[in-house]
């Protein structure tokens, strides 16, 4: 199956990259620009493609993410600290993003003859973002299968939406990823900053898998607390 993935250089999103190469037939990873606050984690997209020897595309939407004022990830609004399941994470919150870029990767797809457009939402994101649930992701495939009608049919590949961050975690181990080239923190620093709801979520996910986070962290004990371990 021909699949683009959309990579933003994560720990879940390079893990689809790998397996989709393992499983399937990768014909490129694509990253957006929405005007994020730091952009480090589109370098190590990139270095995924690479790694991969894959085509990289990065898109630039950086004035429509102007529009989508009001989060932590794109304002001039504190990151918040503490697990994602706590109600202050929905400050993270971008505007129909995922649908946004969806919709961008399924006509890139549809013209270069892909069979799937394949991204890593998944379980531990349904809290906060409803453009990650099994609901989302069934509508926007009828919806573009009505949009690129004559077309072909592109398939919404999202293996991962009903896995947690910890399944995810022990997949990319099984397929050998070095971790230490993935970033997930929200606040852009020299190092994961060990605080915010990805860093909490990503050491949580391998403690959960049983395998020792490569990660380099800020702060190294915040996260015990959050998750309640």
């Amino acid at each position: 199956m021909k699949t683009l993935v959309i990579c933003s250089g994560g720990l879940d999103s390079v893990t689809l990259a790998h397996k989709v190469a393992r499983e399937n037939e990768l014909i490129g990873l694509v990253s957006f620009d929405y005007g994020q606050r730091h952009k480090k984690e589109l370098a190590y997209a990139r270095t995924c493609a690479e790694t991969l020897k894959t085509d990289y595309t990065l898109i630039d939407i950086a004035n429509v993410g102007q529009q989508l004022s009001g989060s932590a990830l794109t304002d001039d609004v504190d990151v918040p600290d503490g697990h994602y399941a706590e109600d202050s994470m929905k400050a993270t919150v971008v505007p129909n993003r995922n649908a946004i870029m969806m919709a961008i990767a399924f006509g890139i797809a549809s013209s270069r003859g892909a069979e799937a457009v394949a991204a890593a939402v998944h379980g531990g994101d349904h809290f906060i973002y409803p453009d990650c649930r099994p609901g989302f992701v069934e509508a926007f495939e009828t919806m573009q299968r009505h949009a690129l009608e004559g077309m072909g049919d592109i398939r919404f590949y999202a293996p991962f939406v009903h896995k947690t961050k910890a399944d995810i975690a022990a997949e990319g181990l099984r397929l050998g990823i070095d971790f230490t080239q993935t970033w997930s923190c929200y606040k852009g620093g020299e190092s994961h900053c060990g605080r915010c709801g990805t860093c909490v979520e990503r050491r949580e996910a391998f403690h959960l898998a049983g395998n020792p986070d490569p990660t380099l962290y800020e702060d190294t004990e915040f996260w015990k607390a959050a998750c309640n371990v």
